[in-house]
């Protein structure tokens, strides 16, 4: 077809699908759904933890890093001094847990190379068994035998009884 061809003598066929114009007084629901969820969940939620994360953003605290500075021992305390005494049995509290928690690393990686190592685990890791022995048996000394209520008090003593008896085991 020439490009200079006559377009009323060829007129284009109608179109087979209406257009669609559309003109109605009411908006579009979804449309309004979501403005009303925007303005009354979103927007308030969102606002809200902006505002708590600068908060906590000016007053940054590692609280999983806490320092409690030592105070005296047991031994150390004067008669009568219940405060001390509450202190004491506090450190010792603290320091019972991070020996538990020592233990239980030293284990899983005991444990990690034993599973790494397979059947030839005593050679190869001869020293996380070694030293897994050592902290445990260190642990039994110290808190073994304590009992279900055990204290700074019961520990002291217990270590008192076994100071008392290596004298005796020496003296003999």
């Amino acid at each position: 077809m020439p490009l200079d061809f006559n377009k009323d003598a060829y007129p284009e066929p109608p179109r087979q699908t209406p257009v669609v114009d559309k003109q109605t007084a009411l908006p579009n629901p979804a449309l309004i759904l979501s403005k009303l969820f925007y303005y009354s969940v979103d927007l308030p939620v969102t606002t809200f933890r902006e505002a708590v994360d600068s908060i906590q953003a000016k007053n940054k605290s590692v609280y999983y890093h806490q320092k409690f500075r030592r105070v005296p021992d047991l031994t150390q305390c004067q008669e009568g001094d219940y405060l001390c005494y509450y202190e004491a049995e506090m450190q010792w509290r603290r320091d019972y847990k991070v020996d538990q928690e020592i233990v239980k690393v030293v284990q899983e990686r005991m444990r990690a190379c034993h599973q790494r190592e397979g059947s030839s685990y005593q050679q190869n890791c001869s020293k996380e068994i070694e030293q897994f022995t050592e902290v445990s048996k260190n642990y039994q000394l110290r808190y073994g035998d304590l009992g279900a209520y055990a204290s700074g008090r019961k520990c002291l003593m217990k270590q008192k009884e076994r100071m008392m008896a290596a004298a005796q085991t020496q003296n003999a």
